[in-house]
């Protein structure tokens, strides 16, 4: 209906040319709105059990409760996610038999520190006591249902630890791994090669076709499947001040500078308003006339807009300057006087100590041990101050010691007490002590800014009501013009600027360089819009968005523009290779390196377990794999290999000796599958039946 009110506000003959096709634009957009498009009682299944579209509302309804400013459509998205997680492992749980009992139940309640250290459900000594618990929640039935939400999401926790743990049991290393891995770490291959570059092959010489990328994607479906996706193009028509409009608020402003004289009803007589300039209470006179309010802040010079900031900062105390631009405002201001020293810079050295308020500490150390060290620093810098920056490296526990402990400007009050006060009251290049709850810190002082305080009037720069109706009328015939002909073509007689197509999914809010604009995305994916519809959506504090449907992509597929760049250059190696394996039949080395015009290589102790060929090649683990399988003085078939095609006769294989102990090696197995458990559930989501039907309710 926001369609509809702006019609009301605009002039009578923008009534008489759109309202008609506005009003069915309206009626119809609202039957399509929201449940009544909705062709099912359910968001959606997985594995062919329902989610009910009641259960997940109320539970999207929670989130957007929780007070994390989350709107509705990512609290959809979480809502989802969760329901998706706890489905499938809850599945994995009943088919393994998963139980849990009260005593894990509760322990996994305990470490939620809301429930297990609070004061309510300790004893005497500190601990958690159980039947101070239950007691508690017998004797509070409204809480109690509170409880038991929690315990059902305590018990699936307390599964999920089971399954992570036996998971991880699974997970066996044996001693031939052990000793595999040795060997390809150990065995060393000698060899000669050629090597065909593709590189050596133009680009612009191999052509790859849509159909062969298709192709591709089809013959990999899992590795390109995607959700269906919409390509949107748009015309951005900005609601923004015209050059009659700043040249009114200029004017505007430009009149505060001097007196003006008003008529006084009361006396009858004309009374002499004092300006910018003369004014006693400038505080009251910014206030009164100003878009932004009075700030008595002392600004530093580097704070102050670029363009102006020498004129701003020299002015001298009641002098006024401007008008002048600062982002969406004119401004003039007036001097209130400068302050030394607003901001500080300054570089520390913090030697922390255990129990010290920071996250890393170089070594454990009492606040005693901490303190002698500080003043062993201390006496290092103040012997030589020039020092600092390397003991800063060498010592510190802040993670400023990276930049040699230097802390940038900082004005009054944004560091700790003890270290503002030592740096705001003492001058540049003074070196101290200080303790903190941090530590002990040795700074030096490095330099100090003077500010400058500014009364300033801003007016800010806005369409006028008559520049609204024309931009109005040209987002509306533009609309209009474009539904019924050419986006393209119109946009280009109208001299609007068309953004390339941006490709949205159904649950997606971000839309491209204009953020989250969820209503543009949701009309995207309605029942009645086509490629080619049209609809135009007023953006707050930014203008007109006019948005028409390039593409509809329901393959389950990813755009083909979007995997391009990678499947072309794959593909384009594929048929390379070809090329130059055609080249590489001769029977030697010498004839395949004459025939590529390339040149025997010698490859000397290369190892499977880092497959790197010298001369900048880089990793080719095909190709020193079949280095190892050769027998000596044998030639291998032409090799595709990461960087080109190639050919290798392997000159010895010189074996480690036996190793009677490989357990070091197989803990070295044993790490790299360490995180393998975090693989589990999206290969669950992988091979399930999932389906989601959250775009037919309007998130």
């Amino acid at each position: 209906m926001a369609v509809l009110s702006k019609i009301r506000q605009r002039s009578a003959l923008m009534i008489a040319v759109i309202a008609l096709a506005l009003f069915a634009f309206i009626i119809g957009d609202l039957f399509k709105s929201g449940s009544f498009s909705s062709t099912s009682k359910d968001v959606g299944s997985i594995n062919g059990k329902d989610i009910s579209f009641e259960d997940f509302r109320l539970k999207v309804s929670n989130v957007e409760k929780s007070g994390q400013g989350i709107t509705s459509t990512a609290a959809a998205n979480r809502v989802w996610e969760q329901e998706v997680s706890v489905a499938l492992l809850t599945d994995e749980f009943d088919k393994l038999g998963l139980r849990v009992g009260e005593k894990h139940i509760i322990e996994i309640l305990k470490a939620d520190q809301n429930i297990g250290q609070n004061p309510m459900f300790l004893n005497a000594a500190g601990m958690f006591d159980l039947t101070k618990f239950k007691e508690y929640f017998k004797s509070n039935p409204a809480q109690a249902e509170y409880l038991k939400q929690r315990e059902k999401d305590a018990e699936l926790n307390a599964k999920y630890q089971i399954y992570s743990t036996l998971i991880k049991a699974a997970f066996y290393t044996t001693q031939a791994e052990g000793k595999l891995k040795y060997e390809m770490e150990a065995n060393k291959a000698n060899f000669s090669y050629v090597g065909a570059l593709y590189s050596s092959i133009k680009d612009s010489d191999v052509k790859v076709t849509d159909a062969e990328i298709l192709a591709y994607m089809k013959e990999n479906k899992k590795q390109y499947k995607a959700e269906e996706s919409r390509g949107i193009e748009y015309v951005l028509i900005e609601d923004k001040a015209s050059a009659a409009d700043e040249a009114e608020v200029k004017s505007r402003i430009s009149s505060l500078l001097s007196g003006s004289v008003v008529y006084n009803q009361a006396t009858g007589k004309n009374d002499t308003v004092a300006g910018f300039r003369t004014t006693n209470n400038v505080i009251e006179f910014v206030n009164s006339n100003s878009d932004i309010p009075y700030d008595s802040t002392y600004v530093a010079k580097k704070d102050l807009p670029a363009v102006d900031a020498d004129q701003l900062f020299n002015l001298a105390p009641g002098e006024v300057y401007g008008p002048y631009v600062f982002g969406n405002y004119y401004c003039i201001s007036k001097s209130l006087g400068k302050k030394s020293g607003v901001n500080a810079k300054a570089s520390h050295i913090l030697i922390s100590y255990e129990g010290a308020q920071v996250p890393n500490q170089r070594e454990k150390r009492t606040k005693e041990e901490a303190k002698a060290k500080a003043e062993e620093v201390l006496a290092q810098v103040n012997a030589n101050p020039d020092s600092f920056m390397m003991l800063a490296f060498q010592y510190s526990d802040d993670s400023s010691a990276q930049q040699g402990g230097d802390l940038g400007y900082f004005g009054p009050g944004q560091m700790v007490k003890d270290f503002n006060d030592f740096v705001f009251n003492n001058g540049i290049g003074k070196i101290g002590l200080v303790e903190t709850p941090f530590g002990f810190h040795i700074i030096k002082i490095t330099d100090k800014q003077d500010g400058i305080r500014l009364a300033t009037v801003a007016q800010k720069l806005e369409a006028s009501e008559a520049t609204s109706d024309k931009i109005f009328t040209e987002a509306t015939q533009f609309e209009m013009a474009a539904a019924d002909g050419d986006f393209i073509k119109v946009a280009k007689q109208m001299k609007l600027t068309v953004t390339p197509a941006i490709s949205v999914k159904a649950m997606d809010e971000s839309f491209g360089p204009l953020g989250n604009q969820r209503a543009i995305v949701r009309w995207a994916f309605g029942e009645n819009t086509k490629v080619g519809s049209v609809k135009r959506f007023e953006v707050a504090n930014l203008g007109h968005v006019i948005a028409t449907v390039k593409n509809i992509d329901d393959s389950g597929f990813a755009p083909i523009d979007q995997v391009r760049p990678f499947i072309e250059t794959k593909l384009k190696k594929t048929k390379k290779a070809e090329m130059l394996k055609a080249k590489m039949t001769a029977g030697s080395l010498e004839a395949i390196a004459k025939a590529t015009g390339s040149k025997v290589e010698q490859a000397v102790d290369v190892t499977l377990d880092n497959p790197v060929l010298n001369g900048g090649v880089g990793q080719e683990p095909r190709v020193v794999g079949n280095a190892f399988a050769l027998a000596a003085n044998k030639m291998s078939a032409p090799i595709e290999g990461n960087t080109g095609v190639y050919v290798v006769k392997t000159t010895s294989i010189v074996k480690a000796p036996a190793l009677k102990d490989v357990a070091p090696y197989v803990e070295k197995v044993k790490a790299q599958s360490a995180g393998d458990v975090g693989r589990v559930l999206p290969a669950l989501k992988d091979i399930a039946d999932i389906k989601d039907n959250r775009k037919q309710f309007n998130y």
